[in-house]
């Protein structure tokens, strides 16, 4: 099978975001934005993964051998910290994130991280561990078996490891205890608050929700839009938010090209302009070859056998060719005149840089 170039297959993905940025699309509310006060709450607890197999925390590990003293003592046990030497016990931090008007009963995600000296993870069971919030509250009870997305096998002169086995995860592994009273309607209001604050999108929002409730929507910034609740509305505050957060606006952008120069991958956002300017771009290739010469004495000679680098070095440069930009030039054009050239990903990303040191480019560059 061929293989295509990568200035093809970057042409390719950038006239197919050009044709979706093109097309002006429509997106819901609840897509950019969000009622204030509807948020996940993050929570922690600190737990003793049980059941490996000899890759658990090493016996100097102090808190773990008083984690699990601790915990035997309260059942009847009573073992010195000093006196276990186990290996198949680590102690783990987990972490949940507790969704807006969660319930009591529900079940959620566990994340199980090793805070010890364990290998691996694989294979264990997490003990019933509370997880606090903020407040220091429990909020939940995390227990159950891990899932690690990988594995490590060892013999006595090798070791194999695929991806990372010192974190888990336990799909609904926590049964939530208590849940957290959200308010979001505030009297006769609410408040809808924007993922990105922009003020067009902002007037946008408030605009379009004014056109199904007349004069009830003001923004009050780049962030926030403050929506009053109808009189027909007020005993049904669920219905009103649904109906809001699923109006449609179409989404404004800021001019931006995003870089990332460790993979060559260029990003080009719709309102991208840029000025009329000259480029010429070339490359240079320098190659550099080292050879060593050995310089021997007569064979009854006093000298001494020397060694001698002999170095030769070779520059190429391609010509390069000016062409102009024309001010105002889309996307496509842009990319159009960059893969005329034969330009690689690369070299877009050095003739970005340069256009925008120039001040040639309207637009925000961010290297990543």
């Amino acid at each position: 099978m061929r293989r295509k170039s990568f200035p093809t297959l970057f042409f390719f993905v950038s006239i197919v975001l050009f044709s979706l940025c093109k097309n002006s699309f429509a997106a819901r509310i609840k897509d950019v934005a969000y009622v204030n006060g509807v948020r996940p709450n993050q929570l922690i607890g600190y737990g003793l993964v049980v059941g490996l197999n000899g890759t658990g925390d090493k016996s100097s590990t102090i808190f773990t051998n008083q984690s699990l003293s601790n915990m035997l003592e309260r059942m009847g046990i009573k073992v010195s910290p000093s006196e276990t030497k186990v290996s198949n016990v680590a102690a783990v931090i987990v972490t949940a994130a507790l969704p807006p008007f969660a319930k009591p009963g529900i079940k959620i995600d566990a994340i199980v991280s090793s805070i010890g000296d364990a290998k691996s993870l694989e294979g264990g069971m997490l003990l019933a561990t509370p997880l606090r919030g903020m407040d220091g509250e429990i909020y939940g009870i995390a227990q159950g078996p891990l899932v690690v997305g990988g594995f490590q096998a060892q013999g006595a002169g090798a070791t194999v490891q695929k991806n990372h086995t010192t974190v888990g995860r336990i799909p609904n592994g926590v049964i939530v205890e208590r849940g957290i009273n959200q308010r979001v309607v505030d009297k006769d209001s609410l408040i809808i608050s924007l993922r990105d604050p922009d003020f067009t999108n902002a007037i946008r929002i408030a605009e379009e929700i004014n056109k199904v409730f007349k004069n009830s929507a003001t923004a009050r910034d780049a962030a926030t839009v403050r929506v009053l609740i109808p009189d027909e509305m007020r005993d049904d505050p669920v219905k009103f938010v649904s109906v809001i957060e699923n109006l449609e606006i179409r989404p404004d952008t800021y001019a931006k090209v995003v870089v990332n120069e460790k993979t060559g991958t260029v990003v080009i956002g719709e309102n991208v302009r840029i000025s009329t300017v000259a480029v010429s771009h070339g490359n240079i290739s320098i190659q550099i070859k080292e050879r060593f010469d050995v310089s021997q004495p007569s064979p009854f000679g006093r000298g001494e056998t020397v060694v001698t680098p002999d170095t030769s070095i070779r520059v190429e440069e391609e010509k390069g060719r000016f062409f102009i930009l024309e001010g105002g030039i889309t996307i496509k054009e842009l990319v159009s005149a960059l893969n005329a050239i034969g330009a690689t990903a690369r070299d877009i990303i050095v003739i970005l840089q340069t256009i925008k040191a120039a001040g040639a480019l309207h637009a925000e560059l961010e290297v990543i």
